[in-house]
């Protein structure tokens, strides 16, 4: 069993997944509030999914970018659970668990990923489709939403978090003539459940190459001079 946790930005998840299927998840807005609900939430849903700690085999946790302290916060409670069992560790980024909600298809136009940077500014980068799978096309950056969506010359979808202040954006840039397609919002939350589905795929893909707890670090991104 592989416990995943996301703390990187205002939206926490934690899920718990067997390899095989999603056994519990719980993703809601938190604020700042990651600290005094962290372990908690988790301990709960352990035990409502009769899970205990010999059960698990596994975490993974996402290390930005994002806030912070949220990434922080859910780095550092990973690392103190996983290092004293000699659990991996598999550390999976914000945007990588956007797009595991995302099927790529190839008519598909190109998707803007986006996690919420606060002070009304969004990390994003632009993703294409080739051969089924998500190709990255522009680098992830951090900038505010206007910037963002000054180089949508070019019909894209949008999928992350997305701010009210960016959403009124993105209204105006569709009145202004800009092709925007939005998931829909059930889809754009980032969910656990998700980052534990890369977490899997990484485990099985890593031939024997170890995770270990002490080695995995939260990931930031400086904002434009």
């Amino acid at each position: 069993m592989l416990l995943a946790i996301d703390t990187a930005t205002e939206t926490m998840s934690i899920a718990l997944h067997d390899g095989d299927a999603l056994a519990a998840e719980i993703t809601l807005r938190a604020g700042r509030r990651h600290s005094a609900l962290l372990a908690p939430l988790i301990k709960q849903t352990m035990t409502q999914a009769e899970v205990s700690l010999d059960d698990l085999s596994a975490l993974a946790v996402s290390v930005g970018p994002g806030s912070y302290t949220g990434t922080r916060i859910g780095v550092a409670l990973a690392k103190g659970m996983a290092a004293p069992r000699d659990l991996p560790l598999a550390p999976v980024t914000t945007l990588e668990t956007v797009l595991a909600a995302q099927a790529p298809r190839q008519d598909d136009p190109p998707l803007v990923a986006t996690v919420s940077a606060g002070r009304n500014r969004v990390i994003w980068a632009e993703y294409r489709c080739e051969f089924a799978a998500w190709v990255e096309w522009r680098a992830p950056r951090i900038s505010d939403w206007h910037a963002l969506l000054a180089t949508c010359d070019h019909p894209v979808r949008l999928s992350g978090e997305i701010s009210p202040a960016g959403l009124a954006a993105i209204g105006l840039a569709r009145e202004a003539g800009a092709r925007i397609d939005l998931a829909p919002a059930a889809q754009r939350i980032r969910r656990a459940g998700c980052l534990a589905e890369v977490a899997w795929r990484r485990l099985r893909e890593s031939a024997g190459r170890a995770f270990p707890a002490d080695r995995v670090m939260p990931v930031y991104l400086q904002g434009p001079a």
